[in-house]
């Protein structure tokens, strides 16, 4: 119990004390485009939206751990209210798909959550944390395909509704 305490206790530290990667995106860049498998069985193509949504990408470290489960029910709260604001949506992870299908299924996730289980799509948006896994970081994406807003202080039990003020604020 003692180790099991400590461990999760070191992995909280080392998530919120290490930065991003110098290589993180910044706000007026180009986002870059991925294709993605889902939890919904299809695979996602970021520049399928461009011209036509703006897209929000939150990236999450770990399916079933206490963060991420906050966050995936946020969306799964309020995903909705993004759907009327012409969203396109997603959570993504370098979880292995299996993992993603599970996890959706465990929430109820009615929205797609991607898999980066290579890593490859998490190393050029610039959260992959020590080689293993993202950081909890939401992209902001205008139609025009640049990075409209990062935020890499993401409240997972509010995720949601703070992406939907965001959004306002940003007019995006």
């Amino acid at each position: 119990m003692v180790l099991k305490a400590t461990s999760v206790l070191l992995t909280t530290i080392i998530f919120v004390v290490t930065p991003l990667s110098i290589n993180a995106l910044e706000p007026g860049e180009r986002a870059p485009d991925f294709t993605l498998q889902s939890s919904d069985g299809n695979s996602y193509t970021l520049s399928d939206y461009i011209g036509n949504h703006s897209v929000v990408l939150a990236w999450f470290p770990r399916a079933f751990s206490p963060g991420c489960t906050l966050e995936c029910k946020s969306f799964a709260e309020y995903g909705h209210v993004l759907d009327k604001m012409g969203i396109a949506y997603f959570m993504a992870s370098t979880d292995n798909i299996k993992r993603v299908v599970k996890f959706a299924k465990a929430l109820d996730a009615q929205f797609p959550i991607l898999s980066d289980s290579n890593k490859q799509v998490s190393r050029q948006y610039g959260v992959l944390f020590l080689g293993m896994a993202s950081k909890r970081v939401t992209f902001y994406i205008d139609k025009d395909g640049k990075i409209a807003h990062v935020d890499n202080d993401v409240r997972p039990e509010t995720a949601a509704q703070d992406i939907i003020r965001k959004i306002k604020e940003l007019g995006i």
